[in-house]
């Protein structure tokens, strides 16, 4: 079997386990009064597992043309550790380092120093040079963020560092 329809399988074994929980498990806490609402909390999960599983069906299911090629050692899924150097890694590891430092500097630098900082220096590794639109962008989209989340939801997120709280 292709290493594509062993992710879907995987895929839609995770998804009856997530739908497993959405549908028996999570509204069983929920009060008498908000058993009578159109939508609970599990309605998106449920949403989520039944689109999961159609679309890893499609995947799992999809018939094979005739004319598609034969996989080749280096098209069926699987990296090449003859051809490491062609593999964009160190972005890759970069960008991973990057997200542990943005977990970090939550709190000391607050969220809109860090999530700036993060989707700066993130957009520089993946080779953005403009910083006249980079930096403003970057402050915007950090707003944005705060601003729907502690206004719109209400949602607390300290927006600024501790240390000035």
């Amino acid at each position: 079997m292709a290493l594509d329809r062993w992710v879907a399988l995987a895929f839609i074994t995770l998804c009856c386990v997530y739908g497993y929980a959405a549908f028996f498990t999570m509204d069983d806490s929920l009060p008498p009064i908000l058993r009578r609402n159109p939508i609970w909390p599990s309605t998106f999960p449920k949403m989520l597992t039944v689109a999961g599983i159609i679309v890893g069906m499609m995947v799992l299911f999809a018939p094979r043309s005739a004319n598609s090629p034969k996989p080749t050692a280096t098209s069926d899924g699987t990296m090449d550790i003859t051809r490491l150097r062609d593999y964009q890694i160190i972005p890759a590891l970069a960008l991973v380092v990057l997200m542990i430092g943005y977990a970090m500097t939550l709190r000391p630098l607050g969220f809109l120093g860090s999530t700036t900082l993060f989707l700066m220096l993130g957009a520089m590794i993946l080779g953005e040079r403009k910083f006249h639109i980079l930096i403003p962008v970057s402050a915007l989209a950090a707003w944005s963020i705060w601003y729907l989340v502690q206004e719109v939801l209400g949602i607390f997120l300290r927006p600024w560092p501790a240390f000035l709280a």
